[in-house]
């Protein structure tokens, strides 16, 4: 019997998506279902499912989607866990409209991050990451916060990540958001995203009132663990721009400590012969030495011989930056405190769209910087630029540069540059479309490094109703490296609205044939839509 009613309500299922009357009539009849289903049995709980995904896709009554989150709630608590899985990620669908009513069971939800199976815990991740708004952010960063702590290794990433967008989104207050982002760099540094340490350094930039607070927390960091590189890096960072402040001890928030300007430099140098330091970090506590030798008071002696040590590094960039500052003690000294100076204030706002489309700009421009116009003698634009002034005819006869002989010819071949012919531009790739979501690709191969593919991949939205929290993932054979910048935003507007881009950032050493594996996931007139497909029709031109 169980069977058959689960056959019937998918039925219903079908006949009343997208129809008002038809919804309006079932209303009544799942209600019942949904009530008087006896769940002691595995068949009760079947039908109670399916009566709840037919709640969810046809156009219910605002009163049965509620009994349907509550039934979801109920799921929580049963023993068995695919019927806890099953409702995690129904009420992961239903997130987004039916929030206040899912709210309700966020307790729950919040247990279930202590799951030992990982697909539980990391569905409860998910929900639990999507529930969080500006009325619960602090409760639920507790939480989140102390999930990362204790979870696996392989959800790390996940949570941090997720824990520090929650917090640029909501958080109250400037000096909570520097906290939870330290914290998360204390805790998981090596799996935060790449762009951890530049949010962080803008964010304490831009707040003046902080600066002695944020160079004291992270000055305690430091010198209690330097192996998380981020941590380390924003650390080396704001102890180069404020450490003045560290030594006068002017922080009414905390009691300050006794740090002598010989305890900050000894900090640094451990930073920088720790072998657990990336060359990157080594660069930014380079660059912190340098600055605190117009910042502190005392003899630049100590500071002048570190820097001349890595002026015979091994890392060329290490080396180049060494050079240049043992140049700026010995020639330029006057010069030094200008150059040094404080960063000036780094005014924070809705500006990654915009440096998202410069990047993408930047990109787009390597084509055609690439392909020279047509050179017009230096001479000709001279004498032309003298006509204009002059305001003579411009038809002047232009003595020739060149020597017409062949003789001369050949002399002027061999003084001409060898300009490489631009490569023809990579055909664009629609790669997917549904429902009037649409997704296209875009190529460029950098004549400088031919190894690098840069993926521009632009999604529109051309029905009727808004696409939210669209998320592009994307995975490339072991034998390339993907790189995967921030998206442009996670909503598409109905008919046309702005697109979301995203760059890709592919290095292909050895010319491998290039296949991509996407996953999309999204929120689209009322379902919850994950496409999972491969990309084989790159164009030859990618990899090759």
């Amino acid at each position: 019997m169980s069977a058959t009613t689960v056959q019937i309500l998918r039925l219903l299922r079908i006949l009343g998506r997208n129809h008002e009357e038809s919804s309006e009539t079932m209303n009544d009849l799942l209600a019942q279902v949904a009530t008087n289903t006896d769940t002691s049995r595995n068949a009760g709980n079947a039908v109670l499912f399916e009566t709840v995904l037919t709640i969810m896709d046809i156009r219910s009554a605002a009163g049965l989607r509620v009994l349907a989150v509550n039934i979801l709630g109920r799921f929580l608590l049963n023993s068995d866990k695919n019927i806890r899985y099953v409702a995690l990620t129904s009420l992961l669908r239903l997130v987004q409209s039916d929030h206040s009513a899912v709210q309700r069971h966020r307790p729950v939800v919040v247990e279930c991050l202590q799951e030992t199976d990982a697909s539980l815990s990391r569905r409860a991740l998910e929900l639990s990451l999507a529930l969080v708004n500006s009325s619960n952010v602090r409760a639920m960063m507790q939480e989140l916060q102390a999930f990362l702590e204790s979870c696996p290794p392989d959800l790390r990433a996940d949570c941090a990540s997720g824990i520090l967008l929650a917090a640029e989104r909501f958080a109250p207050t400037k000096r909570w958001h520097i906290d939870t982002i330290l914290h998360v760099l204390t805790k998981a540094g090596t799996h935060v995203r790449d762009d951890a340490v530049a949010n962080l350094t803008q964010l304490i930039g831009g707040a003046q009132e902080l600066h002695a607070y944020s160079v004291r927390r992270l000055y305690s960091a430091l010198a209690e663990d330097i192996s998380q590189q981020p941590l380390v890096q924003v650390a080396a960072w704001c102890i180069g721009e404020y450490g003045d402040l560290l030594v006068e001890g002017n922080c009414e928030d905390t009691e300050p400590p006794q740090v002598e300007e010989e305890d900050i430099l000894a900090l640094l140098e451990t930073v920088l012969q720790s072998h657990m330091s990336l060359p990157a970090t080594r660069g930014y506590a380079l660059t912190a030495l340098m600055k605190l030798s117009t910042r502190l008071q005392g003899d630049n002696n100590r500071i002048r011989k570190v820097v001349s040590i890595y002026g015979s590094c091994l890392d060329v960039e290490l080396q180049q930056r060494a050079v240049e500052y043992n140049t700026l003690f010995q020639k330029y000294d006057h010069m030094r405190a200008a150059i040094l100076e404080k960063m000036p204030l780094v005014e924070r706002g809705g500006a990654r769209v915009e440096e998202e489309a410069k990047e993408r700009q930047t990109a787009a421009q390597l084509l055609e910087e690439a392909a020279p116009a047509p050179p017009e003698p230096q001479a000709s634009k001279l004498l032309d630029l003298l006509d204009l002034l002059d305001g003579t005819p411009g038809n002047t006869q232009h003595p020739p540069l060149l020597d017409p002989s062949p003789e001369g010819a050949l002399v002027n071949l061999l003084d001409l540059p060898c300009v490489p012919l631009p490569p023809a531009p990579i055909p664009n790739l629609k790669v997917f479309e549904r429902e009037g979501v649409q997704l296209n690709m875009s190529f460029i191969r950098p004549p400088e490094t031919p190894s690098l593919l840069l993926i521009t991949v632009t999604t529109t939205n051309s029905s009727g109703g808004d696409v939210t929290h669209f998320i592009c993932q994307a995975a490339v054979p072991k034998s390339l490296q993907l790189q995967l910048q921030a998206p442009s935003g996670n909503t598409l507007p109905a008919q046309g609205g702005l697109p979301i881009t995203q760059l890709f950032k592919i290095l292909n050493p050895n010319k491998a044939p290039l296949r991509l594996k996407l996953r999309l996931t999204y929120n689209h007139l009322g379902h919850s839509v994950q496409e999972i497909f491969e990309v084989n029709n790159l164009p030859v031109e990618t990899w090759q």
